[in-house]
């Protein structure tokens, strides 16, 4: 029934849990009369389940160096559930987002750090710079310190996009210009003559002419050039840096293996203190991000510590064991701007045990379609039920599980948190996931 007319208030009582709840109806007329359950159909004796995973973000107080992380975490979880009435179950995922974890940590460096760790390690003289994504949050104030530390960066820039997916120039001006990019080693008059200016679509930025004023500005000179093989460095410098994210291990091989004299990856600048800053001594400067104008904020340092100390706190105060995770940047693709996000090294640093592994799910379509295409009803319910309960523990080349995205769940579920969360203002850093590790079967 389709109501439109104005709200009236009935004293018709809902029992939910140990509340009592008025229930608003719409008025339909005056012989409308008192609507009862019974006339909505409303079985109140169902206590068949139908919600599945349910992922909320979590407010939090803003994070500074020093504060107890784990206690505020905990207590702004347990808060949530007391306000918004609902309950911590076991295997429950607390995520909290690694720059928070960061911030509480101190985990800092400066500017003139990044260019006296790079000026130690390469040389100060020329240095290649290779591969760097196209981004003034991630990567614009490293390329500041690195620039600092050397007398002249040659900037080879990959094409037509970055690593993650921020477009340099499009594939269709690639094609028309007869450009193979994978061979053709383009200076920046010729990239120039071929293509132009392209701005990025989101922020409408010029990355060659920024990178190429940022790195002048400070006080070093500046040549760019494009390529996706790493070898075509090589006549130009033979100290470099390689800056890619994911790739990073081969392309050190490759330039290496190809007769360069020093290589350092990201993860190899400020892997350790800088006349005591802060440092990552697995990933350096992957993961980092600009603080201030002159400070960066790197990924956390070792968190396993801050991951089981929240387990045990809600373990002690509810009774339930739950799993904890720290995430950064998700493993999803934008299909507009087409960028990969995954910018951080990985999705999650450090998290519980619970959450090693992949989900071993079965494909319901595939069993609705297949196995039992001549069930409907309850005994399609019932079949499929019992085909979940019933499951092998490892269900890799089984048909019926094809399509369930056989991925880390840290992968999965850090994806998830990250789109909840968000980047911006919505004020929650924390982000507890219900429900995640149920299947149709559970109530």
């Amino acid at each position: 029934m389709l109501f439109n007319r104005t709200l009236i208030c009935y004293n018709t009582k809902l029992a939910v849990g140990n509340a009592d709840c008025q229930l608003q109806l719409p008025y339909s007329g005056p012989d409308f009369g008192l609507m009862h359950f019974s006339d909505m159909e409303v079985s109140m004796s169902n206590t068949e389940r139908r919600v599945g995973t349910v992922s909320r973000g979590i407010r939090c107080p803003i994070i500074r160096q020093g504060d107890d992380l784990s206690e505020i975490v905990t207590t702004s979880v347990l808060e949530a559930a007391e306000y918004e009435g609902f309950s911590i179950r076991d295997r429950d995922v607390i995520a909290v987002t690694e720059s928070i974890v960061a911030r509480s940590q101190g985990n800092y460096c400066s500017v003139d750090d990044i260019a006296a760790d790079v000026k130690a390690k390469l040389g100060g003289e020329t240095v290649g710079v290779i591969f760097p994504i196209l981004s003034r949050n991630r990567f614009a104030i490293c390329l500041r310190g690195i620039a600092k530390g050397t007398k002249k960066i040659v900037l080879m820039l990959s094409y037509p996009s970055d690593e993650v997916g921020n477009e340099l120039v499009s594939l269709d001006k690639i094609d028309a210009a007869g450009v193979n990019p994978y061979s053709d080693v383009l200076t920046l008059e010729k990239y120039r003559e071929l293509f132009g200016v392209n701005r990025h679509e989101f922020t409408g930025v010029d990355y060659v002419e920024y990178y190429g004023d940022l790195i002048r500005s400070c006080g070093a000179e500046a040549e760019i050039i494009f390529a996706n093989n790493p070898r075509a460095i090589l006549p130009y410098a033979d100290h470099v840096l390689n800056c890619d994210i994911h790739t990073r291990r081969r392309t050190k091989r490759i330039l290496l293996d190809a007769g360069a004299k020093v290589v350092c990856s990201l993860d190899e600048i400020m892997n350790a203190p800088v006349n005591g800053s802060g440092c990552n001594e697995m990933y350096g400067l992957l993961g980092s991000n600009k603080s201030t104008e002159d400070m960066v904020k790197l990924f956390p340092r070792d968190s396993r510590a801050l991951v089981l100390d929240i387990q045990k706190k809600i373990l002690d105060r509810t009774g339930k064991c739950v799993e904890v995770m720290v995430y950064g940047d998700g493993a999803f693709k934008d299909p507009q701007g087409k960028i990969w996000e995954l910018a951080d090294p990985v999705v999650s640093p450090f998290y519980t045990d619970g959450l090693v592994g992949t989900p071993n799910e079965l494909k319901l379509k595939y069993l609705a379609d297949n196995d039992f295409k001549h069930l409907s009803g309850e005994a399609l319910r019932e079949a499929i039920s019992e085909s979940i309960r019933k499951k092998d523990d490892d269900l890799k080349g089984n048909m019926a599980s094809q399509g369930t995205t056989p991925r880390q769940l840290t992968d999965l579920i850090g994806s998830l948190c990250d789109l909840t969360s968000g980047s911006g203002d919505k004020g929650t850093p924390v982000v507890l996931v219900q429900g995640y590790f149920d299947n149709y079967t559970n109530d």
